[in-house]
């Protein structure tokens, strides 16, 4: 099975990550898929908005994938990764149409990128959120620097400093996150999405 599962179901043009197993760790490959699949739907005029998940019941995804980033040693490949990483987190913060993030279960790192910058980020009583690269000796990166000084008061150097989870009041508050709905609704949620009117991808977001 690919590793991006990319799929229009009604007007819902649905891009899923597909390594459960790994917790959705992502890979180059990955991103060049998204980045892929952004174009084919930006250029169809029948997808009103884009959803983003994860497989698996465990989380969105987990961060980049660090074996693959340590096997690279000595080549470009870690440059590379994070450059096209960050493009593609760049341009999901200025799509063209509605961006859609499901934020349910571990969200972390460059599932923070991915999720972090869409226009609509939806969080559950599952979500557990946060930029944990300082345990390994890391900044905060994939756009987690841009959003993390825009938390209340000292909140973002906290998150930033610690690498400590939000839950999905504290990521709402924190300003990774616009709503909360029950896990259990999920699935409710993808269908109305997928039954909006085609014009809705037009809609200034």
């Amino acid at each position: 099975m690919p590793d991006i599962l990319v799929e229009r179901v009604g007007t819902l043009g649905r891009i899923r990550l597909n390594r459960p197993k790994a917790l959705n760790a992502l890979t180059h490959g990955m991103v060049g898929a998204i980045d892929a699949a952004l174009d084919l739907f930006a250029a169809d005029e029948g997808v009103a908005a884009i959803l983003l998940t994860g497989e698996g019941e465990r989380g969105l995804c987990a961060g980049g994938d660090l074996r693959s980033l340590y096997e690279s040693a000595g080549s470009s490949s870690a440059e590379n990764f994070w450059r096209d990483e960050y493009r593609l987190d760049a341009r999901i913060a200025h799509y063209e149409k509605p961006f859609v993030a499901i934020l349910d279960g571990i969200t972390m790192g460059g599932g923070v990128g991915l999720s972090g910058h869409a226009g609509h980020r939806v969080v559950t009583g599952r979500s557990r959120i946060a930029m944990p690269e300082t345990g390994i000796g890391y900044l905060p990166d994939v756009g987690g620097t841009w959003l993390l000084p825009r938390a209340p008061g000292e909140t973002g150097t906290y998150l930033g400093l610690t690498g400590e989870p939000m839950g999905a009041a504290d990521a709402i508050f924190a300003g990774f996150a616009d709503a909360c709905v029950p896990a259990a609704t999920l699935p409710a949620l993808i269908d109305a999405l997928a039954a909006l009117a085609p014009e809705a991808g037009h809609a200034t977001v």
